[in-house]
This record gives C-alpha cells, structure tokens and sequence, in this order.
C-alpha cells in the first residue's frame, strides 16, 4: 500500500537541490560575470540546510518506503558535513582566484557533491546508498579535473576515477549478493534476514568482502589507498582540501549502516577484514609518510594512518566502538582542514606552499600562524593535552575492552613513528631559516576562520565530554 513520505524528514535535501540549481543556472547564463553571487549563494546553500537540520532535529523515523532514515546520527553529521564544507570554501576563494580557478562550475560541483554526501549519509537502503555515493563520486572527479593545463592534475584525476570506477563496480557486486541472499535492499530487512538466517553463511560472507573492499577504497585503507596520495597531490590544493575532509565523515555513515546496522550479527566475518585494514593502514601509512618531503602527499599518508585508527573503534562492534569512531572521524576532519587550510593561506600567485621545505623559518615571520601549525602537528601526533590525542585514547580503548591487545599495541607504536614526521614540520618551523620571503595575501576572515578552526582542536582537547557525549548519544 502505497503511504505518503514525510517531506520534513527530506526538507534539508530538497531545499539544497533547489538551490544548487539556481547556482548552476545562474552560473549557465552569466558565466563568471557574477561569480561573487555564485560564491554567495553556496556559501548561504550551505547554511541554511545546516540550520533547516538543526531546527528539525528531534523526530525521526523511515520515510519514502524505507529508503532514507532520519535519526540522530544523520542529524549529526549533516550539520558537520555543511559546516565543513562552508569553510573549505571559504579557505578555497583566494587560492582559486590566484590560479584562474575560481569558476562557476567548482561551486556547482561543491553543492551537488554536498547534496550526494547527504543522501549518503540519511541513505537506509542500498540502492540510495549507491545514488548517494555516486553523486558525490563524479562531482569529486571533475573537482580534481579542473586544471586542464596541468598534466599532474589530469593524470590525478584518471587514476581517481578508474579506481573509484572499479571501486564502485566491487560495491554494486558485493550488494548485487547480499540482495540475492537476503532478497531485500533495505538495510533494515538486511538486518533481520542475517539475524534469522541459520545454516551456511559463505555466500553472505563472499558479499562482505566485496562491500568491505568498496569502503575500503573510499577511506583510501590499504592496500586500496593507491589513489590518494596522487590524487592529494597532483590536485589543486582546494580540491584536495574538499576531496579529504567532508567525505570521510560520509563514508562513515556508510560504514555504520552497512555494518553496524545492517550485518552486525555477522560481525566476526567483517571484525578480521577490517583489522587487516586497521593494521595495515597504521603501519604503511606511518612509515611511508616519513619519506616524504611534499607535505600534501605526507598528509595523504597520514590520512591513510588515521584510516587504521578510526576503523579500530568500528571492528570493536560496540556501541563505545562505534562513538568513538565518530568523535575521531570529526576530529580529524577539523585537524584536515586545518592542516590544508594552512597550505592555503601560506600560497599565492606563481608559489604552492606544498613542501615542508617552504614552512622553514614561519615562527619569525608569522608567530601565530606558526602556533597554528604546531597544535595541528601535535594533534595529528597524539599529543596531549590536544584533541586528537583524546581521539586515538578512545578507538584504543574500544580495541582494548574486545581483547583485541595486538591491535592497541600497534596503534601505539605506530603513533610514536608517526609522531618523527609530525615534529619534522615544527622543527623546520622554529629551527630553520626561510628559503622564501612568507606573505600572506589572505583575507582577514580566512584568518579568523582558521584561527578558530585550529582552536577548537586545543578546545575539544580539554574539554571533549560535550562532543563524546553527542557521539555516545547517536549510538544510545
């Protein structure tokens, strides 16, 4: 019987594809000409969807037969995904500018892509998972495609889009499986099919692995991380700052629903997958990063590195586990942001402050920013009394109180190797003399943003109750 869907529970998603389409049709007719209301508009998009989710927070529940949920941790997250997103274009606007970037299209890409982060994260059924993903998916491809005059950012961009294609097509087989076994695409049917299934699970498990490798390739684990420390660094730097910070937190909603909510009885198939990815991410990523002297690609290892930690709270398969999951996945967003954001801020015309090289000597030009700098490599590191040393605390503990010893023990090694390449940064900082003259041509309010975007780090460092108890609230 057909019921009619709760148009509430859609309001932020309709209201923001309304939007991006006035932003594509008045980027179709005036071209660059009004590229300040184009800039305006997304920003204000962006905005209001946040505020439209926040006024609605409260009642939840399943709408358009099943298909898409509207409960606490959708809530959740789509107001740090819009949040996210607003600064990274703001951080982007003069960096684009300088390079001939700033076009209509990377907004319109920006809001659409949104738009697919959104739906991923409300998305309770595996085909709109799918569309959700995708969206997102192909806006993040032409993102790192912009740059046609340079041949680092095309090749970038097909690798990221023939891995992400072949990513894409494992997914679609590894729910294509669990369709036939189940006969259901809901997450929810999924769950109860897998709960009163008795007998042989093989076929089941066959599809987990095709799933698992989908996931895996998004959060760039290894051995699925071919892609990402290319793709960060033969992109342009906004692109690569969009491309690292706003997804992940959809990929874990992805996470979370096709594993914790949707095959959670079948935890002990995917529990070994994901500490083979943990493990792995941890100890390549580490490793690898302190090789590098591009510090775009180190922070691509390194993103690789937090891959391991944050996916240590999930394969926990509890509750504790999974909060704690989500208070890492949003710290690292903001120390993502922080860390790109100051790439972005030290570059200017005809100069990318990429190599850790062009940090030498910033704590005698520019003190603060130099601050900045160090509480995010800190951070980055683990160090207290910072948040994201209370992150990697917490996703041990989650390993730990499953007697999973052998993973917290690496997840602490490998945070004192990783910590080596972290201090290299500060140390050129405040102990090398400058290879170039550090002027900043960013606006006052970058500077502000950025400013309380890395103290909010040191904030939820000593003070983290607030935020753990939001995360431990969306699993009650």
């Amino acid at each position: 019987m057909f019921q009619v869907p709760n148009m509430l529970f859609v309001l932020p998603e309709m209201v923001m594809l309304a939007m991006a389409c006035v932003i594509l049709l008045l980027v179709a007719f005036t071209g660059t000409r009004q590229i300040h209301w184009v800039i305006g508009l997304s920003q204000f998009t962006l905005f209001i969807t946040a505020l439209i989710v926040v006024w609605n927070m409260g009642e939840g529940g399943l709408t358009f037969s099943g298909t898409y949920i509207k409960d606490n941790l959708s809530d959740v997250l789509k107001v740090f995904v819009c949040v996210i997103n607003m600064l990274v274009l703001l951080y982007s606007s003069r960096y684009l500018k300088a390079r001939g970037l700033r076009q209509g299209e990377f907004y319109v890409l920006a809001v659409f892509s949104t738009l697919g982060m959104l739906i991923m994260v409300s998305a309770y059924h595996l085909l709109t998972l799918y569309l959700g993903l995708e969206l997102m998916s192909l806006c993040l491809y032409a993102m790192v495609a912009m740059q046609r005059d340079s041949a680092v950012a095309t090749e970038a961009a097909m690798k990221y889009f023939i891995l992400g294609s072949i990513a894409s097509g494992m997914l679609l087989y590894g729910m294509s499986i669990i369709y036939g076994i189940t006969g259901s695409l809901g997450i929810n049917d999924i769950a109860l099919a897998v709960a009163g299934s008795v007998g042989d699970d093989s076929i089941l498990s066959f599809g987990i692995v095709f799933l698992v490798i989908g996931i895996g390739f998004k959060y760039g684990a290894v051995p699925f991380h071919m892609w990402l420390p290319d793709v960060y660094h033969g992109a342009p730097t906004a692109m690569t700052l969009f491309i690292a910070a706003a997804p992940k937190v959809a990929a874990f909603a992805m996470l979370i629903r096709l594993l914790a909510e949707g095959l959670l009885d079948l935890q002990h198939y995917w529990q070994d997958m994901l500490i083979m990815l943990a493990l792995l991410s941890m100890i390549i990523g580490n490793i690898v990063a302190i090789a590098q002297s591009n510090l775009k690609r180190m922070l691509a290892y390194s993103t690789i590195s937090h891959v391991g930690f944050l996916l240590m709270g999930v394969l926990s398969g509890t509750d504790e586990g999974f909060a704690a999951s989500m208070f890492y996945t949003l710290i690292y967003a903001l120390m993502t942001l922080g860390a790109f954001g100051m790439i972005l801020l030290l570059s200017r015309q005809g100069f990318e402050a990429e190599n850790i090289d062009d940090f030498k000597g910033l704590s005698d030009s520019h003190p603060w920013f130099a601050l900045l700098m160090l509480i995010l490599m800190f951070s980055m590191a683990g160090i207290p009394p910072l948040a994201g040393f209370y992150a990697k605390l917490l996703v041990i503990k989650a390993a730990i109180d499953v007697d999973l010893l052998l993973v917290a023990l690496v997840a602490v090694v490998t945070s004192v190797i990783g910590a080596f390449y972290y201090l290299r940064v500060i140390k050129v900082m405040y102990f090398d003399k400058p290879l170039v003259t550090h002027r900043l041509d960013a606006g006052r309010p970058m500077q502000i943003a950025l400013s309380v975007n890395v103290l909010m780090i040191l904030l939820l460092g000593l003070f983290p109750g607030a935020l753990m108890q939001l995360c431990s609230f969306v699993f009650v």
